[in-house]
Parts: structure tokens; C-alpha cells; sequence
């Protein structure tokens, strides 16, 4: 089920009445979020309910299992069955095509032909996340950071909650888990500014994403046809779009989980506005950031040791959250790219020097900044093209027209109304975003700042314009994810 559908627009209320004005008691609003999510999930394909029940089953037996086993090689065969079959489970069906295809290329490049029938399998929605969910959930308990929970029915509920189960944020247990254990009152502020943030959600994916995606895709599309000059409009409008389109997912399932009275880990942090690489990947994606982190790179090592081993340790960690993001090989180079862009900060031991927020309780930034934050935008609008190509082939004939004398003509873009209108569009999401950095959410800002008729106004405005440009239902990017 699509946020931006009209299903989600009668789904969303009328769970929401059951929610707080039929069931009373917390074990009955867990079984109503846990039908409700199982609902909301199967809406695409039924089949994969079984899927993401049976991996909910084994991690909940293997949590309480790994509480009252003392042995350590026990322990351990324990870990590592659930790591095996969630790792399993998302190896099967999201890269075992990609393996298959590259195993008979690499034994064609010497001349040995295999015969090989690759299978049409189907991509459940949202496996990466729900299966790095309940990854953290046992390798905790199994470091003994976690208690594991003996109710069934909260632990289902945990894994499936419907406002972030398929394309995030990816939540630790350890902060979502006990919010299903205690009693939830309705709270109105909370519920309020959960809707503001679901409003601003739906415009970073309506207005901003979807009219970016029009334009990002048919330069993409037809590269070919294109200059330069017209190329890097391509490859900006797609880092429009990506951003809007997740971080707006973000938004609305953020603010969805606050209509029930649940907190969710923020996961967008103004990427945009970042003075450098570390920075940015401390604002993006949060929840997959820190998942790597603690999970990955931590245990590697991190920065502990030789400049070998943290270089060792950065591209590990970079390369894997790559692959995380398909079976391609340009998110394998992405994701390498961005290792080649942190290093040189992490050999200095600068990775860590810019934590505050760009010009804090400034207007404006200073000129080193700006210029900065200016030099790591069009490092990352670089990056996306790998993203964003079909191809590795695809991808450097984009960039070798980029860098070619086409790169000064005017672009061969149709200068029209519409295009202008997003122009400006974008405009006006930046100086948004840009007063509002410092807030969780960028309108979070104004609504403390401005007296009620005039936060109405914006509010009306806002949702205007959202109703203006829907229609579209375009799925959000991190589905394929």
C-alpha cells in the first residue's frame, strides 16, 4: 500500500479510530497494529506475509533461546543461525540473480560456456529493512544489551509496524521494542505535529520528488540525445528527487508513528547542507548509517589500528551499503566512490570536525562554509549518477559527455512553464529547508515561530499545492531497496 494513494487515505484514519477509541488496553492496540501492518504489507503480494512471519517466528525463538543459553558455542551457533537465514532469506531474493549472472560471465571471459537458467524472482517489499531490524534485535541480546521479550504478539507488532516496515527507518529494538510495552495515551501536541510532518512529508515526495522524477528520467532515459550542459540538469533533479522521495517517506512514517504514539529515530538531517562526506553520511540515511556502525564497522575495528586497517574498514563498510542497495554494480561503485571520498577526511582526522549544524544561529554561513558545503553537494551530485545509471557503461558515457565541450552549451532542455514552476518550487524548498535545519523537520521551525492564522495559511497553501500535483502514485525510490 502506497502512502500517496487513496487506499492509505481511508486505511490510515479508520486505523486510527479503532486505535483510540475501540481498544482500550495495550495488548489490544498491539494486535490491531500488528493485523493492521500484516494488512498494509500484504496489500502488494499476500504471498510474502509467510515470509516475513517465519522470519519474525525464528528470531523471536532465537531471542529467548540466546537469553537462557549460558554456553558460549551455543550462543554462537544461535547468532549465527539467525544471521544465516535472515542474510539467507536477502541474499535469495535480491541477489541471487546478480551472483548467477556474474558467475557465468567470469568463466565466459576465459571461454568456458555454462548453460544457465536464471529464476524470475519477485523483490519482497522492504526485506532489507525488516530483515536488518530483527538483526539487531538478536546480535543485542546476543551481546547482552537486550533483553529478549517473551510476548509474541509485541515482538510480531515490533517487527512489522507498518509506518516504517518497508523502506524505514531501520529501528533498533532497543528504542522501539519498550514503546510497545507501555501504555500510550492520546497525546494531541504529539498528534498535531505528527501531521505537520506527514504534510511536509507528502510535499517532498508529491511536489518536489515526483515533478523531479519527470524530468531526472527523461534525461537519464535518453542520455544519449543530450549535452553535457543537460546531463548535469539530469543528474541535479535526481538528487532532488532521491532526496525528497526518502526523506519524505521518512517524514510521513515518522509522523504516522506519532499519531499512535510511538517516537521513531530520525533519519534525515539536511544532508544537503553538509561542509563534508562524513558529515553528509551523519545526516543521510541515518538509520542505515549507524546500523553500520555499530554492527559492521565497530567490530571490524573502526578507526582503531593502522591507516591500513581503517582504510580496510571504510571500504568494507562503504562497499557492503552499496550492495545493500541492489544487485548492480553501479551501487557496488557508489558506494566505492563515497569510500574514496572519506578517506583522505578520516586519514586527517577530520571526520569528525564539522558536528554542529552549517552557520548555527546564523542567517547566513561564513564563505569557507558555503564553499564547503558547496564542494561536498557536487561531490554527492556526482555519486548519484552512479546510483542512478542503469549501468556501469551507462554511467561513465554520462559522465564522459559531461566532461566534454558540450559541457557550455545551453542546455536542449524545453525552457518551459512547468519546468519553471519546479524551478521555483525547489527554491522555495531549500529556503525552507535551509531556516529550518536546525529542527527535526524543516516546517518545525515556522510552527514555533509563527502565530496560529499565519501557520494555517502555510499549512493550507502547502496542502494546495500537494492536491494540485498528485495523481501520479509514483512509488517511492527505496521500494526496490
Amino acid at each position: 500500500m502506497l502512502f500517496n494513494s487513496i487506499e492509505f487515505g481511508i486505511f490510515l484514519p479508520s486505523i486510527f479510530i479503532i486505535y483510540w477509541f475501540v481498544t482500550k488496553k495495550i495488548q489490544h492496540q498491539n494486535i490491531l497494529i500488528l493485523l493492521s501492518s500484516y494488512l498494509f504489507y500484504g496489500w502488494w503480494d499476500w504471498r510474502f506475509l509467510g515470509l516475513i512471519f517465519f522470519s519474525t517466528i525464528i528470531d523471536f525463538l532465537i531471542g529467548k533461546s540466546l537469553e537462557k543459553e549460558k554456553g558460549v558455542v551455543t550462543r554462537k551457533c544461535l547468532l549465527w543461525s539467525s544471521v544465516l537465514m535472515n542474510i539467507g532469506f536477502l541474499g535469495f531474493f535480491k541477489y541471487y540473480n546478480f551472483f548467477i549472472d556474474n558467475f557465468i560471465y567470469a568463466f565466459s571471459t576465459v571461454g568456458i560456456e555454462l548453460s544457465y537458467q536464471s529464476l524470475n524472482i519477485i523483490l519482497p517489499v522492504g526485506i532489507s529493512f525488516y530483515t536488518f531490524q530483527t538483526l539487531s534485535y538478536t546480535i543485542d541480546i546476543y551481546k547482552r544489551k537486550l533483553k529478549p521479550t517473551t510476548d509474541f504478539i509485541t515482538f510480531a507488532a515490533f517487527v512489522s509496524f507498518f509506518p516504517q516496515l518497508v523502506a524505514g527507518p531501520i529501528e533498533r529494538a532497543s528504542n522501539l521494542l519498550p514503546q510497545f510495552k507501555k501504555n500510550r495515551i492520546f497525546d494531541y501536541n504529539q498528534a498535531t505535529d505528527g501531521m505537520r510532518q506527514i504534510l511536509w512529508g507528502f510535499f517532498k515526495k508529491i511536489v518536489i520528488a515526483d515533478n523531479c522524477a519527470e524530468y531526472a528520467n527523461l534525461i537519464f532515459n535518453n542520455s544519449a540525445d543530450y549535452g553535457g550542459s543537460t546531463l548535469v540538469i539530469g543528474s541535479i533533479f535526481f538528487t532532488f528527487q532521491i532526496y525528497g522521495d526518502f526523506s519524505g517517506y521518512s517524514d510521513i512514517a515518522i509522523g504516522t508513528a506519532k499519531l499512535f504514539g510511538f517516537n521513531l529515530m530520525q533519519n534525515f538531517s539536511f544532508p544537503y547542507f553538509s561542509r563534508d562526506i562524513a558529515e553528509f553520511w551523519r545526516r543521510w540515511h541515518i538509520s542505515l548509517s549507524t546500523w553500520f556502525r555499530d554492527y559492521l564497522y565497530i567490530p571490524l575495528g573502526g578507526s582503531r589500528g593502522s591507516n591500513y586497517h581503517k582504510i580496510r574498514n571504510v571500504f568494507i563498510v562503504f562497499l557492503v551499503s552499496g550492495f545493500w542497495h541492489g544487485a548492480n554494480w553501479t551501487f557496488i561503485f557508489w558506494g566505492g566512490l563515497n569510500a574514496i571520498y572519506f578517506i583522505p577526511i578520516m586519514l586527517m582526522n577530520r571526520n569528525r570536525s564539522n558536528l554542529d549544524t552549517i552557520a548555527h544561529n546564523k542567517l547566513f554561513p561564513n564563505t569557507n562554509e558555503f564553499f564547503s558545503m558547496l564542494l561536498t553537494f557536487g561531490l554527492t551530485v556526482f555519486a548519484w549518477i552512479f546510483f542512478r545509471s542503469e549501468d556501469l557503461n551507462h554511467a561513465f558515457n554520462y559522465i564522459g559527455t559531461i566532461f566534454s565541450n558540450t559541457l557550455f552549451t545551453i542546455p536542449e532542455i524545453k525552457l518551459e512553464i512547468k519546468l519553471v514552476v519546479i524551478f521555483l518550487w525547489i527554491l522555495f524548498f531549500l529556503i525552507i529547508e535551509w531556516f529550518g535545519r536546525e529542527s527535526k523537520y524543516a516546517i518545525e521551525y515556522f510552527m514555533k515561530k509563527w502565530k496560529w492564522h499565519y501557520r494555517y495559511l502555510f499549512y493550507y497553501v502547502i496542502l494546495i499545492t500537494i492536491i494540485f500535483f498528485s495523481g501520479k502514485n509514483e512509488e517511492f525510490i527505496y521500494f526496490q531497496f
